[in-house]
């Protein structure tokens, strides 16, 4: 999907803030030109909510801000914390708070490539039994709300494996670095397809990804690029009409037939924009997965403070 570089970094070494941006071939690298103990604060804001019919429900709203800090660079890789806190979820209820305060003053460290592109968390461990310490204080302090170990145990879930934090735990983390380690030319579509992990289990589905860089400002030395992502509509369809009509026979409830059965579709687009070092200064990923009728809505937002 995206062109890769195959420059080494002694050679971006001896670059200024400015290579990333090519004027003659109008041209752009998103690289990150980080230094040890750098650190930028970020506010994110996630928001999510349901519409059936012209009805709006299951609203969630919540913000945070989170410190990102370069801990190590390397000729291969760059060590990176982020630092969540100040948890704000927008409600009342004391559960959802606490159980969104179960992120405050957790430590998330990833490494990157040479050229700032996603690789793997490194302490998923701690990370997993600092989130089921918590969420087991959780269990026995609100015991009696009903079908709370159910509510628990998805929480749990995403913080089980590595693999489970790195496909659902971190999407801010996964936006951030969207465009790290590629190369792109203004005006110029960069299409192509890209395995999406599948929450539901087994194999990934299918998705086509289009990349296009919409503005260089040379002046500001940052650049504006955009992504659209969707996924394979039938793939999607039939794995969770599988998942559902398995629920519903252990439940012992009628399900209608796959012909019967609504389709789905799941787009994504993704906007940032990204300063020369290679640091966001904003970056907005909005999701929408459709049916007949219905659409489920989610919207995050990273922008630097």
């Amino acid at each position: 999907m995206k062109q890769l570089l195959l420059l080494a970094l002694p050679f971006f070494a001896s670059f200024t803030a400015f290579a990333q941006i090519n004027l003659e071939d109008s041209t752009v690298q998103v690289i990150g030109y980080w230094d040890k103990n750098e650190t930028q604060t970020y506010i994110i804001t996630n928001e999510k909510y349901r519409v059936s019919g012209t009805d709006t429900t299951q609203r969630e709203f919540v913000t945070y801000e989170v410190d990102i800090t370069i801990t190590d660079s390397t000729a291969n890789s760059y060590t990176i914390e982020w630092l969540y806190r100040n948890i704000n979820p927008g409600t009342d209820n004391p559960f959802a708070r606490k159980l969104a305060g179960i992120s405050e003053n957790m430590k998330v460290i990833i490494k990157t490539n040479e050229m700032g592109a996603f690789k793997e968390v490194v302490n998923w461990k701690e990370i997993r039994d600092e989130i089921k310490k918590t969420t087991g204080l959780l269990r026995k302090e609100f015991k009696h709300i009903p079908q709370i170990d159910e509510v628990v145990a998805k929480v749990e879930s995403m913080f089980s494996t590595k693999e489970a934090i790195q496909a659902q735990a971190i999407k801010d983390v996964q936006q951030f670095y969207t465009y790290h380690g590629g190369n792109y030319a203004l005006g110029e579509e960069v299409n192509g397809n890209l395995p999406i992990t599948n929450l539901l289990g087994g194999k990934p589905f299918n998705s086509e990804v289009t990349i296009l860089l919409d503005e260089i400002n040379a002046e500001d030395n940052n650049a504006i690029l955009r992504m659209w992502q969707t996924i394979d509509s039938k793939e999607l369809t039939d794995v969770t009409y599988a998942f559902l009509k398995q629920n519903a026979v252990k439940a012992g409830t009628p399900f209608p037939a796959r012909d019967k059965f609504p389709t789905l579709q799941n787009n994504t687009t993704t906007d940032a924009r990204i300063h020369g070092s290679g640091w966001i200064i904003f970056s907005r990923e909005t999701k929408e997965v459709t049916t007949e009728g219905a659409l489920a809505f989610e919207e995050r937002i990273i922008e630097i403070k």
